[in-house]
């Protein structure tokens, strides 16, 4: 909620959130554009020899989670439940 009352109820769904007389405003959507723009540049691209062990592994050797103490088998397997679920969306 914004200091007018808008929340994100009160904008439609779809193309009509870009344009429209109840769209987002132009400076919402500048700040969604530079933010992906930011994290696109910056932070989530492939770096050779920065430890990637698969194809889209944007980590770059920076962010763990303990995925390092999984066994082969248990990583296959949730990386075929994460491609399922971006299959599913």
């Amino acid at each position: 909620i914004d200091y007018s009352g808008d929340s994100f109820d009160s904008f439609p769904n779809g193309i009509a959130a870009l344009i429209g007389p109840d769209s987002i405003p132009t400076a919402g959507l500048v700040q969604i554009i530079a933010l992906i723009g930011l994290l696109e540049c910056g932070f989530m691209r492939d770096v050779p020899g920065a430890g990637n062990e698969f194809v889209g592994d944007f980590r770059n050797g920076y962010i763990d989670f303990g995925w390092d103490q999984f066994d082969e088998e248990t990583k296959l397997q949730k990386r075929a439940i994460e491609l399922n679920n971006g299959r599913a969306a």
